[in-house]
Formats: structure tokens, sequence, C-alpha cells
């Protein structure tokens, strides 16, 4: 969860995933039924790391999938700006590197890693073109971008239930805190399978691609990062 904004200042998201961090792995566990889990799994696969591999996980959060990405034996940084969120990373994770960093600033050279991922932070970029420009620059040309991500599906009856579930329920279980009202109007805000996966190709990636899952509500972004003058279209 690095570099969060939107609609509030970016020390103010910094404060609210600070002070959520506690409950943040019980919400993710509650508003998914359980799913995130799988779904990283698939992102995982999606980079195609391996032992040997580096791998920065950017926007880390509390650390599942950068843990994930070392059970297939990456050397793996996680990344985040919210010292809470690492806080709660370390306990689950002493052995891997984490480490606090500005999703728009990543303090590492150009080409260290195989691949770069984020789950569910991206659409907190205060800049996203910015933010995966930062990705795509610290992964080696043929390495791997990977996003997961909410999106907002469009087709009724999923789109009802969506907009009932992230309007209405979603604020109810963290009515205590700002944070899960935050949610819902940051998945709004952010772009649609089509314009990610530009975005993406625009930061320096080729081969572009999506999965759509759980009926549409989450896409998967892909890309491999292309070598000087090799982009190519996004395809999903």
């Amino acid at each position: 969860m690095a570099a969060r904004s939107g609609t509030l200042p970016a020390d103010s998201v910094r404060a609210m995933f600070d002070r959520i961090a506690g409950v943040y792995d019980v919400m993710n566990t509650v508003m998914t039924a359980g799913l995130h889990h799988q779904w990283r799994e698939r992102a995982v696969d999606l980079a195609q790391v391996g032992p040997g591999s580096r791998a920065l996980d950017v926007a880390t959060g509390t650390g599942d999938l950068a843990i994930a990405l070392s059970r297939r034996g990456a050397d793996v940084v996680g990344s985040d700006f919210s010292e809470g969120m690492l806080a709660k990373a370390r306990a689950k994770a002493p052995g891997l590197r984490w480490e606090q960093a500005d999703a728009l600033a990543l303090p590492y050279p150009d080409d260290a890693f195989d691949a770069a991922t984020v789950g569910f932070g991206a659409r907190n970029f205060s800049d996203l073109a910015r933010g995966l420009g930062e990705m795509a620059r610290v992964v080696r040309p043929g390495g791997r971008v990977v996003i997961l991500e909410i999106t907002t599906p469009v087709r009724p009856p999923l789109s009802t239930f969506f907009s009932l579930w992230f309007d209405r329920i979603v604020p109810l279980l963290g009515r205590f805190d700002e944070a899960y009202t935050y949610l819902p109007s940051s998945v709004k805000r952010f772009p649609g399978p089509e314009p990610l996966a530009a975005a993406l190709a625009a930061a320096g990636c080729d081969q572009v691609g999506w999965i759509l899952t759980a009926g549409g509500i989450i896409a998967i972004h892909h890309g491999r990062v292309a070598s000087p003058g090799g982009e190519g279209p996004p395809r999903g």
C-alpha cells in the first residue's frame, strides 16, 4: 500500500492504513469470502518467478503477495509506505526483506528485478502512470509486471450486486473507520481493464494482457518489460 492518494492527501492516506493495519487481513477475508488468496496465486503464476529470480512487490501491505512469490523460490522485496502495514508483514515472514518505499519513486536501480507485482494497491497510486513506469523501470527487459486489482463490472446482475456490496455493505463493515468508505471510491476512480492495459503498455511493457475472474470483479493485468523500441499493443 504505497503512495496511496485520491480524495485524501497522501499523509492522511498513510495514516489511515497505519491505523487499520491490525484488522486489514480480517477485513480482506470477509470482503472477498477468502478468495483473495486464490487471486494472488494466479498473479504469481503470471509473474513467472522461481528459484534464482528477484521479485519486488510494490504496495505490499501486510505482505501476502510477497509471501506467495517467495514460496515459488524467488528472492523477494516487499515495499510499502505504511510502516503499520510493514510491521504486520514482518511478523508474518521475518525472513523476507521488507522496506518502506514510495511507489512513485522506488529506491532501486534500473533492471534490478525479474518481476514487479502490485496487489490491490495500484488504484491508490496518486499518479498511476508514474507508479507503473517505476515498476517497469526496476524490472529487466523480458521481466514481468503484474497488477492484481478490483475492477467495476458493467453488466447486471453482477454490476448491481457489486454496487450494493461496495456502496452499502463495505462501508458498514468498516463503519468505525473512513478507510472503508475510501475503498469504494478508489475502485470507482480506477481505470477499467482496457485503459489499464494501455497504461501498462505506455509504461514500457509489451505482450500486455489481462484475466478477468470472480465474475468480472477482479482483473489481473500482466506484461513483459520491452527492450527499447519493442513495445506492442495491449491484448485482452
